[in-house]
């Protein structure tokens, strides 16, 4: 099995990370297991590194990959279940946390996936193979209103309301089954001018379905409370993403919780989790990075590191 990209700004992942000996770390989006092993490679034989994914494939595909390292733990569950899978494992908290989001290279790259409009394949844009919602399933039985929705609020698609009618007309006529029927309707939907831009046609339709199939952002969401709540004070709590979307969750989660919004006149809650942002604005990666690695060019790199809480002054 092959086809899974390298990991996005590593090095500045680990600098951010700051591995120490003995230390527990967590991989939240696994992969292929490049972010788990150079978490390993640095950590040494001592601490722990856990990786979560929700795909079996990327799974069996990371332990045989990381079999080495005693000091390895794979576990197939969607991130939004973190504190369940610690709670497992008998750990409370953790020195640091990446998630590298989005879908993999393995994932698009293989067309039985559907993820991808440059291969045919079934609808299908499931991560986890046992979840029983595909983007067929949307895009044949989701009223034409919600799916408009859909297209606007997660793919960010101007021509939403075009393409759910599109859609629509289409189905009553015949279900829309594989990529290669959703890409040539969305195709003809976008005007003449448009077609042939930097961007696709279908690559926002693509993304919407995408994260509803998986409930992504709800996910996100999810994942970076108990994030934060599993991080040791001191700890780091890293995030690649590569779409608006998630990026917006990542900055405004951060900033919710960063130092200067906890001041001595909130008195009501004393013990509320503050972080210290490491990236007041998002890092993006080097430019050799980006000719290399082509998936790059769209990442933002956030950090935060836990800081205890900050308490109310005495009574004067």
């Amino acid at each position: 099995m092959t086809g899974y990209h390298e990991p996005v700004m590593i090095q500045e992942v680990l600098q951010m990370m700051r591995v120490r000996a003995g230390g527990s770390y967590v991989d939240m989006t696994l992969g292929g297991g490049g972010y788990a092993e150079k978490l390993l490679e640095t950590l040494g034989p001592e601490g722990l590194v856990l990786g979560l994914d929700q795909d079996a494939e990327a799974l069996a595909f990371a332990r045989e990959r990381l079999a080495k390292y005693p000091n390895f733990v794979a576990v197939q569950s969607n991130f939004s279940s973190l504190s369940h899978v610690l709670d497992a494992h008998g750990i409370r908290e953790v020195n640091g946390i990446v998630f590298d989001l989005g879908v993999s290279s393995h994932m698009l790259d293989d067309a039985s996936r559907g993820f991808s409009f440059m291969r045919e394949g079934p609808l299908d844009m499931r991560m986890d193979r046992d979840n029983p919602k595909t983007a067929k399933d949307l895009v044949n039985h989701l009223s034409r209103t919600a799916l408009e929705t859909l297209l606007r609020d997660f793919g960010e698609e101007p021509f939403a309301a075009r393409i759910a009618r599109m859609i629509t007309e289409r189905r009553q006529k015949a279900p829309l089954s594989t990529t290669k029927d959703l890409e040539d309707l969305i195709f003809h939907a976008y005007p003449g001018k448009l077609r042939h831009g930097r961007t696709h046609p279908a690559t926002r339709t693509f993304q919407a379905l995408r994260i509803a199939v998986n409930d992504e952002l709800g996910a996100l969401e999810s994942a970076l409370a108990q994030s934060l709540d599993r991080l040791a004070p001191g700890g780091t709590l890293c995030c690649v993403s590569y779409h608006s979307l998630e990026d917006r969750i990542v900055k405004r989660f951060f900033l919710g919780h960063s130092e200067r919004k906890q001041t001595y006149l909130d008195k009501q809650d004393t013990s509320r989790t503050v972080v210290r942002l490491l990236t007041p604005k998002p890092l993006r990666p080097q430019p050799a990075e980006e000719d290399r690695n082509p998936r790059a060019r769209s990442a933002k790199l956030r950090a935060a590191e836990k800081t205890v809480p900050l308490q109310s002054p005495p009574d004067r």
